[in-house]
C-alpha cells in the first residue's frame, strides 16, 4: 500500500472523538508500540506531539487508558480510531499486541490498541499488522483466546463480503508495498500473519465456508501462492499442509502450478509433505436434522426429529411405530397454505434445501377418503392415559437433555450473529439454532398438552409434582434451556387456572416450584437466572430466548455505522455475547459418559404429542374445571 504523505494522525484525550482536533500527546514512546505508525514514520508521514514543558505532572500514566484514543486520517477522513487499553483489564486483556517492529517486547504489553471504528480495509490491516506469532512455531499458543481476532471472524459478515475478505487477504499476502524497506524476515513475518488467520477463519467458520466458490477458489490460489514462496522460505511447508489439511486435498500439486525456475524445489516439498492435522472447533454434523410436525389431529401433532433428507415412507413408519398403528392403515397428506390438498407419494422428500416442508402433513387412514382427512378431535390419541406416570422423572431429564445437547453441540456462535442481521436471508446458515427454539417452544406446549388432556384429577396432581421433579433435575444437568420451558408450561394460563389441581400438589412440591420460579423471575434483566448461570460449571445449556434478546438489543441499541465507519465497539460486543455458546459447550458431557435412560422413555420424548393451538388448550382447559 502507498501511503499519501499528507496522512495525519490526531490523538485525542476524550473518550469521544472531536474531528478535526489535535490533543496533547504526552508520550511520544506510545507510538513505537504500533507497528502501523512505525510504517507510517519510514514513509515520512508527519506526526503531531506537543512540545511543551517537561514535568512528573506530564506523564501519561496520570492518562486513564480508556480516555486515549488514536485516529488515522486518510485524505481527510477518519479511516480507523483505537483506543488504548492496559493489558491488565481483563475485558480486553486478549486484544492485538502493539509494537510489532521492535522496542522492548516486554513494556510492550502493557499497551495495547483496540478497533473502535474504522473501514473494513484498516480494520484488517490493523488486525495483521496487531499479531504477534511464536518465533519457532509461528502461531500464537492459545490463539483462540485472541479476542480482537475471533471478534473480527465471528462479525466481518456485518460490514464485509466473504469474497471482499477473500481478494484483501490475497493482496496481504503478495503485497509489494514494503518493497525495498522490508527485509526478508519481515515478508515472512507477514505471509505467516495472513496464514495464522486464514487457518483460524477456516477452522472457526468451515461449516458456513464449505460451498462457497469464492473460499474455493481462494484457498486454491493461497497454495499456489505459498508454493511459489516455498524455494524463497522453505519454512513455509508446515504452513502449507496445514492449508492443505483445511482444504481436506490429498493429491499432489502440478509442477504447472509453481514457476518454471521453482519446479525441482517445489516438487521436492510436495513430496515431502506429511499429515499434520488442525483440529477443528465445533464441526456442525454434516447431516442436517429437523424437527417434523405430523399432525394427528386437527390441533395437534407429533414433534419427530428426522434427517432433512427423510422420505414419506420413513417418516410414516416412525409415526406408525409411535402411534401403534399399522403403517399400512396409514397415508401422509401435505396440506397447502391455500387449502389443497396432496397425498404424498411413499419416495417424494418432504423438506427442500432450504429445510422447509412443503405444506402443513397430516398423517390419515386410508379408510376413511380417498385423500382422507386426519383424526377427528374425538380419536383415541384423545382419551389416552397419562403415559409418564411410569416413567423415572430422573430418566425423563436424562432424554430430554440429551436431545437438546445433540442439537446445541451443533449451534454456532456465528449463527447468533446471522440470526441477528441476517436472519431471512441466511436461514440455512441458522438451523441449529432455530431447532433449539423451537424445541425449547415444543417442551412447553408438550406440558401444558400432557397435563390438560389427563382426564382424572389425581393423575392431573401426580402429573403436575411429576413436571416439578423433571424441572428440577433438568436444572441439575445444567439444560437451562429446557427447564425454562417446563416451568414456562406449568405458569401458562391455561394450566395455571386449574385450581382444583394445584391445591391437591402437596406442600414441599409447591415450595420446590416456587423456588424453581424465582430464577425465572424476569425483575432486574434476569438477574437471578444469570447469577445462578454464571456459577454453573460448562457443559451447560443456556436459555437461548434470552441469549437472543441480549444480542437483539445491543444490536437495536447501537449504530453498526458510524460516518460510515465500522462500529467495532458494538460488533465486540456482540461477538463477546455469541462467545457464551462456545464457552457452554466446552467439555461437552458426550465423551463416552453420557447419562442413558431407557429405550421407552427415549423412544417416548423423541415423539412428542402436542397441541399447538392455544384456544383448544383453554377449551381443554375449562372442561376439565369449568368456570365457578
Amino acid at each position: 500500500m502507498s501511503w499519501d504523505c499528507g496522512l495525519r494522525y490526531v490523538f485525542s484525550m476524550s473518550p469521544a472523538l472531536h474531528h478535526g482536533g489535535v490533543c496533547v500527546l504526552h508520550d511520544k514512546e506510545d507510538l513505537s508500540r504500533l507497528e502501523m505508525v512505525q510504517r507510517l514514520a519510514k514513509d515520512g508521514c508527519r506526526l503531531l506531539q506537543s512540545h511543551g514543558k517537561q514535568g512528573p505532572e506530564r506523564t501519561s500514566e496520570q492518562q486513564s487508558d480508556e480516555a486515549v484514543r488514536v485516529c488515522l486520517r486518510e485524505r481527510g477522513h477518519n479511516v480507523l480510531v483505537l483506543q488504548r487499553v492496559s493489558s491488565e483489564q481483563p475485558a480486553l486483556a486478549a486484544s492485538a499486541r502493539g509494537g510489532g517492529g521492535g522496542g522492548d517486547r516486554t513494556e510492550n504489553r502493557h499497551r495495547r490498541y483496540t478497533v473502535v471504528l474504522g473501514t473494513p480495509e484498516k480494520i484488517l490491516e490493523h488486525l495483521l499488522s496487531d499479531l504477534t506469532l511464536d518465533e519457532d512455531h509461528g502461531t500464537l499458543p492459545g490463539s483462540e483466546s485472541d479476542t480482537l481476532l475471533d471478534d473480527f471472524l465471528l462479525t466481518y459478515l456485518v460490514f464485509m463480503s466473504t469474497s471482499d475478505l477473500c481478494q484483501a487477504l490475497l493482496g496481504h499476502y503478495v503485497t509489494k508495498r514494503y518493497r525495498g524497506k522490508e527485509d526478508g524476515k519481515e515478508t515472512l513475518d507477514r505471509k505467516r500473519k495472513v496464514l495464522h488467520l486464514v487457518f483460524q477463519w477456516m477452522t472457526l467458520c468451515r461449516d458456513f465456508l464449505r460451498e462457497d466458490e469464492h473460499v474455493k477458489l481462494f484457498m486454491k490460489t493461497l497454495c499456489r501462492y505459498i508454493l511459489d514462496d516455498l524455494y524463497e522460505h522453505p519454512s513455509l511447508e508446515r504452513d502449507l499442509r496445514e492449508l492443505q489439511k483445511l482444504r481436506q486435498l490429498h493429491r499432489r500439486h502440478t509442477v504447472d502450478e509453481c514457476s518454471p525456475h521453482r519446479k525441482s524445489k517445489a516438487l521436492f516439498h510436495q513430496l515431502s509433505l506429511k499429515e499434520n492435522g488442525l483440529q477443528s472447533r465445533g464441526i456442525q454434523k454434516e447431516t442436517k436434522e429437523v424437527l417434523c410436525h405430523v399432525y394427528v389431529t386437527i390441533d395437534s401433532y407429533l414433534s419427530v426429529r428426522v434427517p432433512a433428507g427423510v422420505v414419506a415412507q420413513q417418516l410414516l413408519q416412525a409415526v406408525a411405530e409411535r402411534m401403534e398403528i399399522p403403517q399400512e392403515e396409514l397415508v401422509l397428506v401435505a396440506v397447502s397454505y391455500s387449502g389443497g390438498r396432496l397425498l404424498v407419494q411413499p419416495q417424494d422428500r418432504l423438506y427442500s434445501d432450504a429445510l422447509t416442508a412443503a405444506g402443513r402433513l397430516h398423517v390419515c387412514r386410508k379408510d376413511l377418503n380417498q385423500v382422507v382427512s386426519p383424526f377427528s378431535e374425538n380419536s383415541e390419541s384423545h382419551q389416552r392415559t397419562a403415559h409418564l406416570l411410569s416413567m423415572n422423572t430422573w430418566d425423563v431429564a436424562v432424554a430430554l437433555t440429551n436431545f437438546d445437547w445433540a442439537i446445541f453441540d451443533s449451534v454456532h456462535e456465528q449463527e447468533l450473529v446471522y440470526f441477528t442481521f441476517s436472519r431471512h436471508a441466511s436461514s440455512h446458515h441458522t438451523v441449529s439454532l432455530e431447532l433449539l427454539l423451537q424445541r425449547c417452544n415444543e417442551v412447553q406446549l408438550w406440558v401444558m398438552t400432557e397435563v390438560l388432556l389427563c382426564p382424572t384429577l389425581c393423575k392431573r396432581v401426580q402429573l403436575i409434582k411429576k413436571f416439578i421433579k423433571i424441572a428440577a433435575h433438568c436444572k441439575a444437568q445444567r439444560n437451562l434451556n429446557c427447564f425454562f420451558a417446563i416451568i414456562m408450561g406449568l405458569n401458562a394460563a391455561a394450566v395455571s387456572r386449574l385450581n382444583q389441581t394445584w391445591e391437591k400438589v402437596p406442600g414441599k412440591f409447591k415450595r420446590l416450584f416456587a423456588e424453581l420460579e424465582t430464577m425465572t423471575d424476569p425483575s432486574h434483566n434476569h438477574k437471578a437466572y444469570r447469577d445462578s448461570f454464571k456459577k454453573m460449571k460448562a457443559p451447560k445449556i443456556p436459555f437461548l430466548p434470552l441469549l437472543l434478546k441480549d444480542i437483539t438489543f445491543i444490536h437495536e441499541g447501537n449504530k453498526t455505522f458510524h460516518d460510515n465507519l465500522v462500529n467495532f465497539e458494538k460488533l465486540h460486543m456482540i461477538a463477546d455475547t455469541a462467545r457464551l455458546i462456545r464457552l457452554c459447550q466446552r467439555d461437552h458431557v458426550g465423551n463416552g459418559d453420557t447419562p442413558k435412560s431407557s429405550p421407552e422413555v427415549r423412544t417416548y420424548i423423541d415423539y412428542l404429542h402436542i397441541i399447538d393451538n392455544q384456544q383448544t388448550l383453554f377449551e381443554l382447559s375449562h372442561r376439565l374445571e369449568p368456570r365457578s
